[in-house]
């Protein structure tokens, strides 16, 4: 009784949030057309920052989507592999993980940018700067994992070596984060709720912070992605998708509590308190601002100087992007 009571308040609030915007979605879908399949099957990865696609749900079906599915996968590589080998539609996820199953040939199109500012590095007392961590031993759950590209691609930029410069330790159970917890590395790579709960047990000092620190604050971090057959086969259908989460990331910024509660419930995350701070601190709703593009050019070089990719920027580009939908949708949902 009590979750058919918070889903009802839930969806109240959708209403109330979004009225304009779903009556606004309504005509321009028919505009689109007719949808050419009902069925999105969409990545359920653990932890919060693509909260979006988690409570989207009643947007979908509002989109006219009649099977909706959330399934199971790792962040990351893994995720970008199972969009790549058709177990899932649609899905967030990391810009650099996408951009190298790009690169390794993969049927991945990115259609557009979801939001920035989701990681944060943390390092014990004494290291004050990512200069600091030249020879330091950083925690990552394997090499290739979202923590090691991101922290070699962050090295690479400000002229350290990261396969020589910094002593990576691997380790997936215990995980990295209690790792550093209990003083074993000296520096570690979260992502939400992680860098909320080592907040809130007073560990380790954050010496970048995506949100903030220039340039990587001016672009996104997670990117909005379908199996290329899935664009190809169903344009309306992916472009209604793209609406549906786009606007459930406005919902993120007007309504965290509702959205805390809701992805607590349905097991995406475990802490309403440390969901509801990361849908504060993460800022979904300035997707409009920023270029997907220069999202690409700007982590493809990064990635090049890492050794991790071969492609380049323009050709990340031409294989592995559709902004045709997200340009649209940038008229269309105007705030």
């Amino acid at each position: 009784m009590q979750l058919i009571q918070d889903r009802r308040r839930f969806l109240s609030t959708l209403s109330a949030a979004g009225c304009a915007g779903l009556l606004g979605g309504a005509r321009s879908s028919a505009q689109d057309g007719p949808l050419e399949t009902t069925t999105v099957r969409l990545a359920k990865i653990s932890g919060i920052c693509i909260a979006p696609q988690y409570v989207a749900d009643e947007l979908l079906r509002a989109e006219g989507f009649t099977d909706i599915r959330h399934l199971p996968t790792e962040a990351g590589v893994p995720a970008a592999l199972s969009l790549a080998r058709g177990e899932v539609d649609f899905t967030a996820n990391f810009a650099p993980a996408l951009m190298m199953t790009i690169d390794a040939g993969e049927p991945i199109t990115m259609l557009g940018g979801e939001h920035i500012g989701c990681f944060e590095l943390f390092a014990r007392e004494g290291i004050r700067s990512l200069l600091d961590l030249r020879g330091k031993t950083i925690g990552v759950q394997g090499l290739g994992s979202s923590q090691h590209v991101f922290v070699s691609s962050i090295a690479a930029h400000i002229g350290l070596n990261p396969a020589r410069d910094i002593q990576w330790i691997t380790s997936s159970s215990p995980k990295p984060m209690e790792l550093f917890a209990e003083g074993k590395i000296d520096a570690f790579l979260g992502f939400p709720p992680e860098p909320q709960e080592l907040r809130a047990r007073n560990v380790g000092r954050v010496i970048f912070n995506s949100a903030t620190d220039r340039p990587w604050s001016q672009y996104f971090c997670c990117m909005l992605a379908a199996h290329r057959d899935y664009v190809r086969k169903h344009p309306i259908a992916t472009k209604r998708v793209m609406r549906a989460i786009l606007k459930a990331a406005d919902l993120c910024i007007t309504q965290p509590e509702q959205v805390a509660q809701r992805i607590v419930q349905a097991g995406f995350t475990p802490r309403y308190d440390y969901a509801l701070q990361s849908l504060r601190e993460v800022p979904y709703g300035r997707w409009r601002e920023y270029d997907p593009e220069d999202t690409i050019r700007f982590y493809a070089l990064r990635l090049r100087e890492a050794g991790m990719i071969r492609a380049t920027p323009s050709k990340i580009i031409a294989d592995g992007m559709d902004l045709r939908f997200w340009n649209e949708l940038k008229r269309e949902l105007k705030s």
